[in-house]
């Protein structure tokens, strides 16, 4: 059966209220996850910076408020502002990460209950709402197929992805636990995958929930290439570093280059050689370095540098999509690698279920037509590729959520991690970060182009 919140916009009063349900169950995980991340450790931990790069927990507890507020209760509603002072003070774009602790924030409590108080009178409003073109509402965009209230949704999710690397960041006893994922045979496939040359279609005009940056579908045509059958992991990229990949120039950007050396940088984020023995820190707790786990916390600079090191390179964004969504049996791109059926937990690693990637080579019901192993969940892996438009591109509905990001010094990534929930996760979801990122869950995979011969 077809997700009704996938097709056109529904009509009957039967999908009316079919989608209010989805809407319903889709804010009720989001904010389910958001009570988790903020009610596992104690007020001053809410309220402490714990890194620079993040805000504080308390923070992004309002702010997720805020924004239901701005989008669900104004400009859907058309309700009265509930706490107009405070807009300022929860506008990312205003007040800078590293400044946010030294603002008047809502202590945690009245944090809660703002947030709270929100989602009250939005599932109030969620009773009444029509998921259909209607002018009043923001153009004609904002209700249709329930689009605002994805969004909220997304940005959630979003936003607890981002206390979740807090939570990783966070010095102290561990905070979160969550079951480690099944044990996987140790794969023993190809290692690589042709992706055979030509057209395909990039990104969507019909995912109801898909952000603008996603948005319209094109055709891109993109030459034959090869690339890795699962995510590079640690243990291949500990060969990197084990080979001195850290002190050799050959392997790095100049920018990356520099920044490691002045950074002091020697292995991926959060790990330390203690003896003869590599060890890492994940969520509070120290633990041997899994060799078979895709490698996580890896800046664009380091993915990079290892693809050159086995003298391959990153894959462009277009070729990370066509590996993930194009079928060549049915000439189309799907909505995922296995298909246009929303995620399972026998797909892919998402939502928080774990703590950490599944092993290489885990999830074959979730592999794309072509066999490509883990493209969605486990870790965001780096693209070659500037963030950028795409042809047509029209912001919407606001240009601060991706227009005032594009340009190359942005790198796009793709696929989404563990910590992803499905809603924010697709074929054609685009992240995006400066190359030099380590705190976010990213990894990678390389590629090479194909020769005559492979076709």
């Amino acid at each position: 059966m077809t997700d009704p919140a996938h097709d056109s916009t529904p009509g009957t009063a039967t999908d009316q209220r079919t989608l209010r349900e989805r809407v319903l169950s889709t804010l009720t995980t989001a904010r389910d996850r958001t009570t988790l991340l903020t009610s596992c450790v104690e007020d001053p931990d809410l309220t402490a910076q714990h890194s620079p790069l993040m805000s504080p927990l308390v923070w992004d507890l309002a702010h997720i408020g805020n924004q239901e507020e701005l989008w669900l209760l104004r400009a859907v509603g058309g309700r009265e502002a509930m706490r107009p002072e405070i807009d300022s003070l929860y506008d990312a774009f205003e007040h800078p990460r590293a400044e946010r602790p030294s603002l008047p924030l809502l202590p945690p409590d009245e944090a809660r209950k703002y947030a709270a108080e929100v989602r009250g009178r939005v599932i109030d409003l969620l009773e009444s709402a029509a998921f259909r073109d209607e002018p009043g509402a923001h153009g004609t965009r904002l209700t249709e197929a329930g689009f605002a209230f994805g969004m909220v949704a997304q940005h959630e999710q979003q936003h607890d992805e981002t206390m979740l690397i807090t939570h990783q960041l966070r010095r102290g006893p561990q905070a979160l636990t969550a079951p480690d994922p099944e044990p996987a045979p140790r794969f023993t496939g190809p290692p690589e995958v042709l992706v055979p040359g030509g057209p395909f279609t990039m990104g969507t005009s019909t995912e109801p929930w898909a952000l603008d940056n996603e948005r319209p579908a094109h055709v891109r045509d993109v030459p034959a290439f090869w690339i890795d059958t699962t995510p590079v992991t640690n243990g291949a990229y500990l060969a990197f570093v084990e080979d001195g990949g850290y002190d050799d120039p050959r392997w790095w950007a100049p920018d990356g280059w520099a920044h490691i050396r002045a950074q002091g940088i020697t292995a991926p984020l959060f790990w330390r050689r203690e003896g003869g023995q590599w060890l890492r820190r994940r969520f509070g707790v120290t633990e041997a370095v899994p060799p078979g786990e895709p490698v996580l916390h890896v800046s664009w600079y380091e993915a990079d540098a290892y693809a050159r090191w086995v003298g391959r390179r990153l894959p462009t964004e277009a070729e990370w999509e066509k590996a993930a969504r194009h079928d060549p049996a049915q000439g189309r791109s799907t909505r995922y690698p296995w298909g246009d059926t929303d995620p399972g937990p026998e797909h892919a690693n998402l939502g928080q279920r774990h703590l950490r990637p599944a092993p290489a080579g885990s999830y074959p019901a979730g592999e794309s037509p072509l066999g490509v192993r883990q493209l969605i969940g486990d870790v965001w892996e780096w693209t070659a590729s500037d963030f950028l438009p795409y042809p047509g591109f029209a912001a919407f509905p606001y240009k601060e959520y991706s227009e005032v990001f594009f340009g190359p010094e942005y790198k796009v990534l793709r696929g989404g991690s563990f910590a992803v929930d499905p809603v924010a996760c697709r074929g054609t979801f685009r992240n995006w970060d400066y190359p030099v990122r380590r705190q976010i869950f990213s990894g990678f995979r390389t590629a090479r182009p194909a020769r005559a011969e492979d076709a």
